[in-house]
């Protein structure tokens, strides 16, 4: 006689086929010897569903329906430490004061003509000190006049009169006049000093530590998109030190935080009320993709500014070993130290791994790069080194980045030499590039001269770098070598050389 078994009692996440096989009439199991088998397998996954879930599944709430997921019990806290907010409305209204619009004028394209554009920014320090973009104020720069009418006294035509080329206008309607204390393109950080009555009170913001920010934290943007004054966006930390390739100082906050023109240079706030950032950048071709300086470093920045003007950076005078890798997770290494460096007079040697800079950790040769040279010359750091399975600290005064004492050491270390002219060059590799101030591979170092050649003749100076020869462009001293090789014999060489911040062609006689 067939017999039948029964699949009302298996959980539906069985395989279709096994039930329809079970359900299916079949002979008895002295005939079939498939029945045993499937029946076993029905017990099995039977026993297996009907089996309560491990601890960790139930600890914070209960199993739902076929045990296919889980549900937090009423009134569970849900997860730990998250307190999502109902409103930013009171945290918008204690920060809102301290952002401002900044209106920039400056010469146009046409003779004559004005140029007029805005950003946002925020006030630093209650007498009045602003942080904004550099790009935001870099056209107010130089003497810009603009037409009026009405005829002088003593002389005939047009009255000429100074335009105002940075004001500030503050939430609450006050504006003041502003001046460039200092600004820097390499990190976009500018800062400005407002001028007139009224200042000592002024809202000043609270500036955070982007350095414990995680991906995911809530943030909320100020600023004045296209005119608009104080917007608010909000959003989350999409990533951390993004690099868009900009320059050595690229180290981004990514967030999501609507941010359009005019809100460059205005604040990025986390749930503190504190700043964290300074709203940069887009990418114009997708959205919600915004970038902002991490406010720890524009901390390193301002004290450059307010008393240089411009990013003056500080020299260690180290060499870095990174094992040929672009290490981001292991603190440097120290494989070098330059004869009367900083380095050098607080007793710090090869081999020691520098693991944090004023108490602030670095993991990678980057991140030591930038936190030395946004220190100004004349600034006392405290590094803090691993040496023999130990940690010690150590306080280093920086130095102005001296070129020649830097290529001087360089030469030692050896370089190649163009017999006919007496230059003596040398690749800019990463090490090599950075104590100087470059990016490596931009050209080939002159590390030193023979003297009464044709290139001391010319004007050469060590410490320059040879971007170009005879109109093309070269990476490295290799590269210059066969520029020099192409050229005809006796014929005049033509050098593009970069001397600092200078850019100048030199002519070198055979």
């Amino acid at each position: 006689m067939a017999r039948r078994v029964s699949c009302r009692s298996v959980p539906v996440r069985l395989f279709s086929v096994l039930c329809v096989l079970a359900l299916a009439p079949v002979a008895e199991a002295a005939e079939d010897p498939l029945l045993p088998w499937l029946q076993a397998r029905v017990r099995e996954h039977t026993a297996f569903f009907a089996a309560p879930p491990p601890p960790s599944a139930v600890s914070e709430g209960t199993v739902g329906p076929s045990a296919l997921w889980r549900e937090r019990a009423p009134g569970s806290a849900g997860v730990p430490q998250f307190v999502p907010p109902t409103s930013l409305a009171p945290l918008i209204r204690a920060v809102e004061a301290g952002v401002v619009n900044i209106t920039t004028v400056g010469p146009g394209a046409l003779p004559g003509a004005v140029k007029r554009s805005t950003g946002s920014g925020f006030v630093l320090t209650p007498d009045g000190l602003v942080v904004t973009n550099n790009h935001v104020v870099a056209n107010a720069q130089g003497p810009v006049v603009a037409p009026k009418g009405g005829v002088t006294p003593n002389k005939g035509g047009p009255r000429e009169v100074p335009v105002q080329q940075v004001s500030v206008r503050l939430a609450d309607g006050r504006e003041f006049p502003a001046e460039v204390v200092g600004r820097d393109a390499s990190t976009d950080v500018a800062l400005l000093r407002l001028s007139g009555a009224g200042l000592g009170t002024l809202p000043a913001v609270f500036l955070g530590d982007s350095d414990v920010l995680e991906v995911g934290d809530w943030v909320v943007a100020i600023g004045n998109p296209f005119g608009l004054d104080h917007s608010v966006a909000h959003g989350m930390i999409s990533a951390k030190e993004r690099v868009l390739g900009v320059g050595q100082f690229d180290d981004f906050i990514q967030t999501d935080a609507l941010i359009n023109p005019g809100n460059s240079g205005g604040p990025l706030f986390n749930m503190r009320g504190e700043v964290i950032g300074v709203n940069t950048a887009i990418i114009s071709e997708g959205q919600g993709i915004g970038f902002a300086v991490p406010i720890n470093l524009v901390k390193d920045l301002l004290p450059n500014l307010r008393e240089n003007g411009k990013l003056e950076r500080g020299w260690l005078g180290v060499v870095i070993n990174e094992d040929g890798q672009h290490s981001t997770t292991t603190a440097p290494v120290v494989k070098d130290v330059y004869r009367g460096s900083p380095a050098a007079a607080a007793n710090i040697r090869p081999g020691d791994r520098l693991v944090a800079v004023n108490g602030r950790p670095i993991g990678s040769y980057l991140q030591l790069l930038r936190k030395v040279a946004l220190l100004a010359p004349g600034t006392e750091a405290k590094l803090t080194l691993l040496r023999e399975g130990g940690t010690q600290e150590v306080a280093v005064r920086l130095v102005a980045r001296p070129a020649q004492e830097a290529t001087e050491g360089l030469a030692n270390r050896g370089g190649s030499t163009t017999n006919d002219l007496g230059l003596v060059l040398r690749d800019l590799t990463p090490e090599v590039a950075a104590p100087l101030g470059y990016d490596a591979f931009v050209g080939a170092l002159v590390s030193g001269i023979v003297p009464r050649s044709a290139a001391e003749q010319s004007g050469l100076r060590a410490g320059d770098v040879i971007t170009e020869v005879n109109r093309r462009r070269v990476k490295d001293a290799a590269g210059v070598k066969a520029a020099l090789e192409r050229g005809s014999a006796g014929a005049s060489i033509l050098l593009r050389v970069q001397r600092g911040d200078a850019l100048q062609y030199i002519a070198i006689a055979r």
